[in-house]
């Protein structure tokens, strides 16, 4: 057992860490005991949030050797002594990579994937394996753990597919965290436990060593943090490419020398936002009181970023959006050759090929989630549509932000609360309730989702910063000004 430190985890930023260790009022190891205590105290025990899959046994060894090395010569680099979370579905030798799936229980792939082998490099220390979506689909519900809790109401779903990372970021069981989205499984858990989130432009972000990565694009890992500074940061330390994933060949060049360093309070001053409230969320319900709710937080933000500087137009119209939206279609060849990719490099995966998966045993105990995004059919044709439509899209949307002089849409970044964990356990599984997806359909944007409030029923909501391709840094100034006018943040009363 570490010894006892005054320093206080809840809402600790990487700052405060670093100022502590300095000060010499913290340790590495004190810090991580800490985590793991919260972890024992509110995930396993409490409220049991079951947000964390898996721990890391030697944790508090990678922290004696950060202290020691510290004592030396100091920080040995920019994340040193930071406990970061992962989603399960990225791979940190030393620990499972399991999906959440009975699938790949036991499945310890013998590698760190790239993202976190550079961020080990730079003093990190992997705290644990956060639960998601069962194979990365849907809301956080798995065969292998249960479901995981939204952090403001025990009753719901933390969302998904990155939700363990969300809730555990929220409930101050780690630094920062790590989620990855396809569709919107990053940005929904974020907002759904009242985090910051961001989706960064595919070829910043390497997937080598990430399960859904390369050939296929839609994917990307991204930071999930309580402040947008922290979430540059963090993103500071993933970027770069990979000839693991050479999507990563186009972020060349797109790179600033450091996301956090180019934050600024005073960002919406003369911003140009265009407010998007077409509704596009995944089987929303414009006509129901949960999404009046949310537009009655989405109004005061709009009104918020006007009070911070910002010149709204409102609304914008991107001609025949949900029509284009309508046509995503993925390709059978594409997965497969994804899945292939991934567990050639483990060191001990099952299986070979999705047929392998498939002809399981053990598939019968997926969720009806899993077993439907498996099974779907894909139409050579329809994906066609798809991409032609993916590129009209991206016109359209790049027209609408010229002609305005925008400088970033803004849009709800879900447009409902989160759903009750037994809605999405039983039929007719409601599961992704109210999602955007626009980000992930133009798939080279940036995307930033920040805490807007609660609604009346004190569910969180929040808003996203959308922008033209690899203005990550413009979104993440935006989004930093928004959050320090309004500091929506607020610590879960479950977990405080």
């Amino acid at each position: 057992m570490a010894s006892a430190s005054k320093f206080n985890v809840v809402e600790a930023t990487i700052d405060d860490i670093h100022a502590a260790y300095k000060a010499g009022t913290l340790t590495a190891r004190q810090l991580v005991q800490s985590y793991l205590d919260r972890i024992a105290a509110f995930d396993k025990g409490g409220p049991k949030i079951n947000s964390i899959i898996s721990l890391n046994p030697n944790a508090l060894e990678e922290a004696d050797r950060l202290d020691a090395a510290f004592k030396k010569g100091g920080f040995v680099g920019p994340f040193h002594g930071i406990p970061i979370v992962m989603k399960d579905q990225a791979d940190v030798d030393g620990m499972p990579t399991t999906m959440g799936s009975v699938l790949f229980e036991g499945h310890v792939p013998g590698r760190d994937c790239t993202v976190a082998a550079r961020l080990k490099q730079a003093g990190a220390i992997f705290l644990g394996k956060s639960t998601l979506g069962e194979m990365g689909a849907g809301d956080t519900h798995g065969s292998l753990f249960g479901s995981t809790r939204c952090v403001y109401d025990l009753e719901r779903t933390a969302g998904g597919s990155s939700g363990g990372s969300g809730a555990a970021v929220s409930s101050n069981f780690c630094t920062v965290a790590i989620g990855q989205e396809g569709f919107a499984s990053i940005r929904r858990p974020s907002i759904w436990n009242g985090v910051v989130g961001m989706r960064p432009t595919a070829g910043l972000v390497s997937r080598g060593g990430v399960y859904a990565g390369w050939p296929s694009i839609h994917g990307s890992l991204g930071p999930m943090c309580r402040t947008v500074k922290d979430a540059a940061r963090l993103l500071d330390g993933m970027v770069g490419y990979d000839p693991m994933d050479p999507v990563t060949a186009r972020g060349v060049g797109h790179v600033p020398e450091s996301y956090a360093g180019l934050l600024d309070k005073g960002a919406l001053k003369g911003a140009r936002i265009g407010i998007l409230r077409e509704s596009m969320g995944y089987h929303a319900e414009p006509a129901s009181d949960d999404y009046a709710q949310v537009t009655e937080v989405f109004d005061r933000a709009v009104a918020d970023l006007a009070k911070a500087g910002a010149t709204i137009v409102d609304p914008i119209v991107i001609p025949d959006l949900k029509a284009l939206l309508a046509t995503r279609h993925g390709s059978a060849e594409e997965e497969e050759a994804s899945f292939e990719e991934y567990v050639k490099g483990s060191a001990n995966s099952p299986y070979k090929t999705r047929a392998d998966v498939l002809s399981s045993p053990k598939f019968k105990k997926v969720l009806q989630g899993v077993n439907l995004r498996w099974t779907t059919k894909h139409d050579a044709v329809k994906r066609r549509t798809y991409l032609e439509a993916r590129e009209m899209l991206m016109i359209r949307m790049l027209a609408v932000m010229a002609d305005h002089k925008l400088d970033a849409i803004v849009h709800k970044a879900v447009e409902h609360t989160p759903t009750l964990i037994k809605d999405g356990v039983n039929p007719p599984y409601v599961d992704q309730k109210g999602a955007p997806h626009i980000n992930t359909f133009l798939v080279f944007v940036p995307s930033v989702v920040v805490p807007a409030g609660f609604t009346r029923s004190k569910l969180p909501a929040g808003i996203t910063f959308l922008g033209r391709p690899y203005d990550d840094a413009g979104m993440l100034r935006l989004a930093y000004a928004y959050e320090q006018a309004t500091k929506h943040r607020k610590v879960p009363e479950a977990v405080g």
